[in-house]
């Protein structure tokens, strides 16, 4: 199976709204049927077409995947903080309510894991499972850094080599979304096990808000956010990639080690986005994660 942005599902891909806690509407994607899982899509602030079918994930249950504030179909609002990724849990809270659900199932990828992580920590009565993709675990557990001996191991890759160095530099200043996703487009290679036709395909899809990656760093880390994931009571399962040049494995492995039941799964040959480089790997880890 490879991912190909310009596949049709066989099943429909319906884009209702829901009413967020603050009045505001807000979109979000229905894929597939079965059991929902709400995914929350990373970036910060991408739009979460990058996410496609998760490999195929969708065949086995049903993907709920909202729009992120300022993203796609969800309005940047007025009082900033509100797309914060803290404030952006109860933006989870009313999906729940809007889909009727007593408990929800919530995946996240990349940067989504930390409002889905906020979720847990706010609103752990309504959290069944949390599974969490490629996690950006810095500042939240403490471990050795692994990230410089993946890089190291794609040492000698023009593409890869190029990607690092332009990373190294830092997104431009007072960049606009052009220019943003025109460094997003340079770093690419960073975040896949190879760089060939479907990753490249891959990369080019979903982009990048900037007033939505401002929003959503636009409030403190609570300080007791690191120790209070120790008190998630729901299963918590991680999803590492063994070519992550993005977040490494060593601290989202660490991180499942925080919380009372976690458990990591891994994908090898993959990068960030796991889906891409091991679609069928990645979903049957997926699926494992969410029913063991």
């Amino acid at each position: 199976m490879i991912w190909k942005a310009s596949d049709r599902p066989p099943y429909p891909r319906r884009v209702p709204t829901y009413t967020s806690s603050s009045g505001d509407d807000l979109q979000y994607d229905d894929r597939g049927d079965g059991a929902p899982v709400v995914v929350l899509g990373g970036g910060p602030a991408r739009h979460p077409d990058y996410l496609g079918d998760l490999g195929g994930l969708a065949d086995r249950v049903r993907l709920v995947v909202p729009h992120l504030r300022g993203i796609g179909g969800s309005p940047l609002p007025d009082d900033r903080t509100r797309a914060s990724w803290w404030s952006q849990a109860e933006d989870v809270e009313a999906l729940r309510e809007h889909l009727g659900l007593a408990t929800l199932t919530v995946m996240g990828h990349s940067a989504g894991c930390r409002i889905a992580l906020a979720y847990a920590v706010r609103f752990p009565e309504s959290l069944d499972r949390l599974v969490l993709v490629t996690p950006p675990a810095a500042g939240l557990v403490e471990t050795a850094d692994d990230l410089p001996a993946v890089r190291a191991r794609r040492t000698g890759e023009p593409a890869y080599d190029q990607a690092l160095a332009t990373a190294m530099q830092g997104p431009p200043k007072d960049a606009d979304d052009a220019a943003l996703n025109a460094w997003q487009q340079a770093i690419a290679p960073l975040s896949y096990a190879q760089w060939e036709e479907p990753q490249q395909r891959h990369a080019a899809t979903g982009p990048w808000s900037v007033g939505a990656v401002a929003a959503y760093d636009s409030v403190e880390t609570p300080p007791t956010f690191a120790t209070d994931l120790a008190w998630i009571a729901a299963p918590v399962r991680v999803i590492t990639a063994g070519e992550d040049g993005v977040v490494g494995t060593a601290a989202p492995i660490a991180l499942a080690s925080v919380v009372p039941d976690g458990m990591v799964l891994h994908v090898e040959g993959a990068g960030h986005y796991p889906w891409v480089d091991r679609p069928e790997e990645f979903a049957a880890a997926a699926a494992d994660a969410l029913a063991d």
